[in-house]
């Protein structure tokens, strides 16, 4: 088994860091453990656990994302906002990536573009928080201040369970495995094939209009595959035997999937950092090119191939900056408003000195009514740095509707509500309108054109989970299903409003 990295020498570009040099640092989003030996020992546990993911994997999706970077494919990040513990089963878990993989395929089509694939999934259980107390009322009525929810791995939903319990983050560990180990195996079994895209998690959209065009797509998909099949361009069908009967993998079959999630709880970041060896691929392919060789062992944190530093975390001088600084993996950074382009170019200084290709995603999330005022400022600050970026645009942030409205009552009062806030009231619903969302795609591919710039990817939320009438989440008003604000209760998740999966 691998050390820990913390209990090896840093690697040369990040003299002066270790897995645990953050803790000299100002923590934003922290958390208070009543009992801290407790948490050490968790912590312990947890370093001699084996890594979720490799470096190989890691290293495979660092080159993809240098083709997304070039130009040479495009990027789509999505899943749950917040994945529960409860929610860890057999059918969410296929219906979320039968729904990525529905996604990536539309992609695929309409961009005739490879599509790299990273899923937020299995470890995005914490969730960053405007205040650290919220207000609840209970249901005789009365208010009472409690611990903010800050996600399965740190603390529980009901308002009786929110003292943060080291113990979950041993939970979120074998939870994030258990989902892992199901993805893996879907995808290693055909579930991905392109012979089946009508498999993936469609049953539930209502939408004529949607069902038809994702027909079209599945029977000119299939048109192609029997023109191949009739010329003999895929092995696989020609005398081949079928992967459950012997047969390789097929290009029409295998595809990649990598996780992400939010690197938010630093302790546990830590706890699954390694130092372990670059994959002499990689070595060799940085000795061909001439380039500065990075050390024969880096320090990868194996939580998951991918993850990002929130808006509310990415303090120049702060703890989760100093974290993501040393790690090999590929990093997004979230650019809201409030980051001066200035201030974006420093950090990426900080994050990407030696301005490595593929390491850095800026993932940018403004809303749709201040896209205009700040996306342009940033492009041009970052061209002008230098710095080797990939642009993504995350639509699913900016203002929220608060719903005033009870669970299975008619009372619709629509109010602006800035992201953040927090539900005060057990009739308080937070949603927002499709159209918004389609408004911020729209704005950022325009003003990237405008700047002689590329989207090149795009981060979504939503889940695929359905309830026993066969809804999905009801949480963004409109879309093509036209979801009205007294529908909002049909299936409405308390942890944050989700990209309803039919839109």
């Amino acid at each position: 088994m691998s050390s820990p990295a913390s209990q090896s020498p840093s690697n040369g570009a990040n003299d002066g860091w270790s897995p645990s040099s953050w803790r000299s640092k100002p923590v934003a989003q922290p958390v208070i453990y009543p009992d801290e030996s407790k948490l050490k020992g968790v912590l312990d546990k947890i370093q001699k656990l084996p890594p979720l993911v490799s470096p190989g994997e890691i290293e495979r999706l660092r080159h993809q994302l240098i083709q997304v970077q070039n130009n040479q494919a495009f990027l789509l990040h999505a899943g749950d906002c917040a994945e529960s513990f409860e929610a860890c089963t057999q059918e969410n878990i296929s219906n979320k990536i039968g729904l990525i993989l529905s996604f990536s395929l539309i992609l695929i089509w309409g961009a005739r573009m490879p599509i790299v694939r990273i899923g937020r999934i299995a470890g995005q259980y914490a969730k960053p928080r405007s205040s650290p107390t919220e207000k609840i009322k209970g249901e005789d009525g009365t208010v009472k201040e409690v611990p903010s929810f800050r996600g399965d791995n740190v603390n529980g939903l009901s308002p009786n369970d929110r003292e943060p319990d080291p113990q979950r983050l041993l939970s979120a560990y074998f939870y994030s495995t258990t989902t892992l180990n199901y993805v893996r195996s879907l995808l290693a079994s055909g579930f991905a094939s392109l012979n089946n895209p009508r498999d993936w998690s469609l049953s539930h959209v209502r939408s004529p209009a949607l069902r038809n065009e994702f027909e079209t797509i599945s029977n000119g998909l299939a048109d192609a595959i029997d023109f191949c099949r009739t010329i003999g361009a895929e092995p696989s069908f020609v005398g081949g035997a079928a992967f459950e009967r012997g047969g390789a993998h097929g290009v029409l079959s295998d595809v990649d999937l990598y996780t992400s999630h939010e690197g938010l709880m630093l302790d546990y970041e830590e706890a699954l950092t390694r130092n372990l060896p670059v994959p002499a691929s990689v070595l060799a392919a940085q000795a061909s090119r001439n380039q500065a060789p990075v050390s024969t062992s880096a320090p990868y944190n194996t939580s998951a191939h991918f993850l990002w530093v929130g808006d509310r975390t990415r303090q120049l001088t702060g703890a989760h900056i100093e974290y993501f600084r040393g790690i090999r993996n590929p990093i997004g950074v979230k650019v809201g408003p409030s980051m001066k382009p200035d201030e974006l170019v420093q950090l990426l200084d900080v994050v990407n000195p030696s301005r490595e290709d593929g390491k850095i995603t800026l993932i940018t999330r403004y809303g749709a009514e201040k896209i205009g005022a700040h996306l342009a400022g940033h492009i041009e600050a970052v061209q002008s740095s230098g710095h080797p970026v990939i642009w993504v645009c995350d639509p699913m942030h900016g203002k929220y509707a608060r719903v005033l409205v009870a669970l299975g009552r008619e009372a619709p009062l629509i109010k602006p509500l800035s992201l953040g806030s927090t539900l005060t009231s057990s009739s308080g619903l937070k949603t927002r309108h499709f159209s918004t969302i389609v408004s911020e795609v729209t704005s950022c591919l325009r003003i990237h054109t405008e700047c002689g710039s590329r989207l090149g990817g795009i981060s979504l939320e939503f889940t695929g989970e359905l309830n026993e009438e066969g809804f999905s989440v009801t949480e963004c008003l409109g879309g093509s299903m036209e979801l009205s604000e007294e529908q909002l209760g049909l299936r409405y998740q308390v942890l944050l409003p989700f990209y309803e999966c039919a839109r």
